[in-house]
């Protein structure tokens, strides 16, 4: 095979391939010996040297891979700072960590933890492939099963969900509920997982105050009612003096 050729082709695979292509591969490919790759990686990475492209090949252990000229660094990161990465919100984080540490989680369940409908944040987490439908539940009305993607894992460097931080008493926050909890003030936020278990116990804590003090007021069933006292009536020998004529 002419060594042009073989050239051509491994530019083509180098920029296709993206990491390092290593030598034994190439040679794998052509059926040739690897001593006749590496010359010839050699030799393009000198023609692209000499002409200066924008495009170099870098040599790294007995690899060789495309990359972009340092000292147009410049030009590309003005090209690139325009483009900026949204962050997720501080609701989309919580509803995102609720996912991930209770999945395969309902949309009531993570509504019942926050307190709040969740609806906008979930389509969200969906539209960018952190989150995904992974089967229904066996409850009634069978409602759709979320949980987080493989993108959740990459866009957090976690290698699998056992990277995940420990949460103590993860079981005390995150809890089963039918409908959202309604606090004291009528006021239900955004929240963290700690803050909001804060404040269901000082919601629970004045519910019980208020039925305890009912209960005081209240007689006790066992008690007969006190009747009220009679007008005491004169005497029977006690008559009334009646004026002498």
């Amino acid at each position: 095979m002419a060594n042009k050729t073989i050239k051509s082709a491994i530019e083509s695979m180098m920029f296709v391939w993206g990491e390092p292509l290593a030598i034994k591969d190439i040679a794998d490919i052509f059926n040739v010996n690897k001593k006749e790759i590496y010359e010839a990686c050699k030799e393009l990475q000198d023609e692209y040297e000499q002409e200066g492209r924008g495009i170099v090949i870098r040599e790294v252990n007995k690899s060789f891979q495309f990359v972009t000229r340092k000292e147009n660094l410049g030009y590309i990161e003005r090209l690139c700072t325009p483009v900026r990465r949204r962050r997720l919100s501080q609701s989309a984080l919580e509803t995102l960590a609720i996912v991930a540490y209770k999945q395969p989680v309902t949309k009531g369940e993570i509504e019942a933890v926050r307190g709040i409908r969740c609806d906008r944040v979930l389509e969200g987490l969906i539209a960018k492939n952190l989150v995904t439908i992974v089967g229904r539940a066996e409850s009634v009305g069978r409602p759709n099963l979320y949980g987080t993607t493989n993108e959740f894992l990459k866009q957090f460097e976690f290698e699998s969900l056992k990277d995940l931080p420990k949460i103590e008493d993860l079981e005390g926050v995150i809890f089963e509920a039918e409908e959202p909890p309604v606090f004291a003030d009528g006021v239900v936020g955004q929240m963290s997982l700690e803050e909001f278990a804060g404040a269901r116990q000082e919601a629970e804590e004045a519910t019980q105050d208020e039925e305890d003090a009912v209960s005081a007021a209240e007689p006790a069933a066992d008690e007969p009612a006190t009747e009220p006292a009679a007008a005491e009536e004169p005497a029977a020998d006690e008559a009334a003096e009646e004026p002498a004529e």
